[in-house]
């Protein structure tokens, strides 16, 4: 913990014991050792004097027993005479100071004659154990100077995070209840739980904002966040991401990419809002083993198969399962594809090897195919013919006509098992990864391999901490798991087991660019090579870390061989390897999506609008847009403001337009400026409090150019995006504000409707 200064830090630790240091060299400081908790401390903080904030008087300190102690600061009881020689020699001493500081790389001093450093006020102070309150959840208020005896309180009920902010101190136990307090009498004001446990990993984190009215809580082994406002004790923000234990294993972009699907080990399926990033909707308890194969048969309806045995569909309107299919026999589907018309389904399975086709309207069962002698590990619908191209470890992938009766699928046959493959967008092309690393491209009609890409060397990397070799000669990692063609067809995506993500030019068989989806080095298989003094006689060191001792530590541990579910009877903690299960391009073309053991990547070309002036001449400068403002020349001020690009000046002259005028300005607009205009009033709108200004803007933009803008809509559904993000999100904000105020509202219309 810094001090407000950052001339003192505070660190506390498991022995017991919290030490504070100075941060430059100061003479006559000795760090002074804090001691008397009895178990391991979580967090310690500095408390400042009421009238003057810049003055530490004491230091509050928890542990994980529920321990709270307060600690002051008193200055040393010296002789006169002592005291005198000691200010002597600080005096003495200044000049060395300013020395040292200059030489350790500091030129400043910390030595101030005018203004005293936080440090340097504890120069010559003691530390004293003032009082000591004990908490524990289970009782509502604490007890001061007496303990709770260890029979009361459980084992596994420990503090395990704490976060102090003025004199409000919240403390957070592993069982998933959180305690604020007032210090420092430590009066409870509340105690309230998020629903967790021990088992699942309760409280991990807790941190308050600046005025102390916010706590935001975060659950680790859930990947759960939550932000709560303890005064009016509501939820500011409630969001939970699949498990930490239970990875994600697929997703899916719906067809106007405003949504993606995401299914994972934890059998739930989350919709997630791409332009908020925030999950809206969890489908849980559905679905009884992990979700492995999600597609949109329209933007209303998503479709998930499971281990389970089941394909479900999910209605977004009312966010029910309303159809439920499932095979004749007992089967596990490890993949799905829907047609274009969003009628018919199918999903392949794992151990029968057969493809089953249903009617998504009547759930029925129209045809079951056979003909692979291995999983189906992918399966597409052809976007223009209605084909089923599917692919399998028995190295084959075949293309299957399903409006033919007794059809028997053309096989494509590979030197390797095919474990991804996507069609091109114009349906006329197949393209297929096998397990030695190659993408094959495949004329749909008449079955001709076109070209082949070789991307062993591009993919490989990464070395797994148990790896018994190189990643360069490591064959695990050195092919494609998943493939996606772009939306205009040109390039491919792929993704497989390793850190890095590839994109290919298909024509000229060229690695256009390779991205590296995480630099997080706590995953498995993010080093390229691994430290040799971490290696024993039996493996490596990390590997064989004992396991949590009790106290929140993060031993690294196994899993039962063969055994990677959530529900693992066996599970020890793990590293979660870095590793690519599927890739997809959105519908527009502007980003693509990657999911890998670290969640769900994002990368998009909409970056934020840098300077880059168009179209300039010797006319168009700031004085000349300044004066044209001046003449009340608003459309002509605005264009030459867009021409010049620059973010100040087209948010002068937008808000220097008066609002009659806004309609005449619009229409001056040409099409060559209608994305630039959109996206600035957009992102004009985000910080400035007049919204209804900026709202007429966007709706004149629409009124007067919106035949041009259906007609072109793909050219500006990055504007369409932005400009839909920033008015839902304002539109929420008012929404709450005006229903917490109804009531007020109304009065004042009353009273003013009476006055008048």
């Amino acid at each position: 913990h810094w001090s407000s200064d950052s001339s003192l830090l505070m660190g506390c630790s498991e022995d017991q014991t919290i030490r504070i240091w100075t941060v430059h060299a100061l003479h006559g400081y000795v760090p002074c050792t804090l001691a008397g908790h009895r178990g391991p401390l979580v967090a310690a903080f500095f408390e400042y004097d009421a009238t003057d904030p810049s003055k530490i008087t004491g230091v509050y300190s928890v542990s994980s027993d529920g321990a709270i102690f307060t600690w002051k600061v008193t200055t040393l009881a010296l002789q006169q005479e002592n005291l005198e020689t000691v200010q002597k020699t600080d005096t003495t001493m200044q000049f060395s100071d300013s020395a040292v500081q200059f030489f350790s790389g500091n030129p400043h001093s910390i030595v101030n004659n005018n203004m005293q450093s936080q440090a340097q006020c504890l120069l010559h102070q003691t530390w004293k154990l003032q009082k000591r309150h004990f908490v524990h959840p289970d009782h509502g208020s604490n007890n001061t100077n007496s303990t709770i005896s260890s029979s009361s309180s459980s084992s596994v009920n420990i503090i395990v995070c704490a976060a102090f902010k003025g004199c409000t101190l919240v403390l957070g136990w592993s069982t998933g209840i959180f305690g604020l307090y007032e210090m420092p009498d430590c009066a409870n004001i509340h105690t309230l739980s998020i629903g967790g446990s021990a088992a699942q990993g309760g409280i991990s984190t807790v941190a308050l904002n600046n005025t102390a009215e916010w706590i935001a809580l975060g659950n680790a082994s859930q990947n759960q966040l939550l932000v709560w406002e303890w005064r009016s004790e509501t939820y500011v923000l409630k969001q939970a991401s699949h498990g930490t234990n239970s990875k994600l294993t697929c997703m899916a972009y719906s067809p106007d990419s405003t949504v993606i699907a995401t299914g994972g080990y934890d059998c739930k399926l989350k919709l997630w809002n791409t332009l908020s990033g925030f999950c809206f909707v969890t489908f849980a308890d559905k679905h009884r083993g992990p979700i492995t194969g999600i597609a949109f048969a329209k933007p209303t309806v998503v479709v998930s198969c499971s281990l389970d045995g089941t394909v479900r569909a999910f209605d977004l309107i009312r966010y029910r399962n309303f159809k439920t299919m499932t095979a004749p026999t007992r089967v596990q589907f490890i993949c799905l594809a829907i047609d274009t018309s969003g009628e018919i389904v199918a999903a392949g399975t794992a151990e029968t090897f057969d493809i089953y086709l249903w009617n998504l309207q009547t759930g029925q069962v129209l045809d079951v195919l056979s003909g692979h002698a291995g999983p189906v590990s992918s399966l597409h619908f052809n976007p223009r013919n209605g084909q089923l191209c599917s692919t399998s470890w028995d190295s084959t992938a075949k293309v299957w006509d399903i409006y033919k009766k007794d059809t028997v699928g053309e096989s494509f046959t590979h030197s390797h098992d095919v474990v991804c493959a996507a069609v091109r967008p114009d349906g006329k092309v197949l393209c297929t990864g096998t397990l030695n690393g190659v993408l094959h491209f495949w004329r749909i009609g008449d079955g001709t391999l076109l070209h082949t890409i070789e991307g062993q060397r591009d993919i490989v990397g990464g070395r797994k901490i148990n790896d018994r070799m190189t990643s360069d000669n490591n064959a695990a990692s050195r092919y494609f798991t998943s493939v996606c063609f772009s939306a205009d067809g040109t390039c491919v995506l792929a993704g497989g087991n390793s850190k890095y993500v590839c994109i290919y030019e298909v024509s000229q068989q060229m690695l256009l660019k390779k991205f590296q989806i995480t630099l997080n080095r706590a995953l498995d298989g993010v080093l390229d090579e691994l430290n040799s003094k971490n290696l024993g006689d039996g493996g490596p060191i990390d590997a064989l870390a004992p396991e949590d001792d009790g106290y929140g530590g993060n031993g690294n541990a196994l899993r039962l061989p063969g055994a990677k579910q959530v529900d693992d009877a066996g599970s020890r903690k793990h590293r979660v390897e870095v590793l690519t299960t599927q890739v997809s391009f959105s519908s527009t073309g502007r980003e693509w999506a990657a999911v890998s053991g670290e969640g769900l990547h994002i990368y998009s070309l909409d970056d934020d609008m840098l300077f880059d002036p168009i179209a300039l001449t010797e006319a168009i400068t700031p004085t000349a847009v300044q004066a044209n403002l001046r003449a009340q020349k608003y459309g002509i001020a605005l264009i030459m403001s867009m021409h010049l690009n620059e973010v100040s000046l087209v948010e002068q002259v937008l808000d220097c337009t008066p609002y009659t005028s806004i309609a005449h300005v619009v229409k001056s607009i040409g099409p060559q400026h209608l994305e630039r205009l959109m996206i600035f009033v957009t992102n004009s709108m985000i910080d400035s409090p007049h919204v209804e200004f900026y709202v007429q803007w966007c709706l004149e933009i629409l009124q007067c150019h919106g035949v041009y803008l259906q007609k072109h809509r793909h050219q500006y559904m990055r504007a369409f995006r932005t400009m839909s993000k920033v008015l839902q999100t304002k539109h929420d904000e008012w929404k709450t504000i005006c229903d917490h105020n109804r009531y007020t509202l109304d009065f004042i219309v009353e009273q003013g409707q009476l006055l008048s």
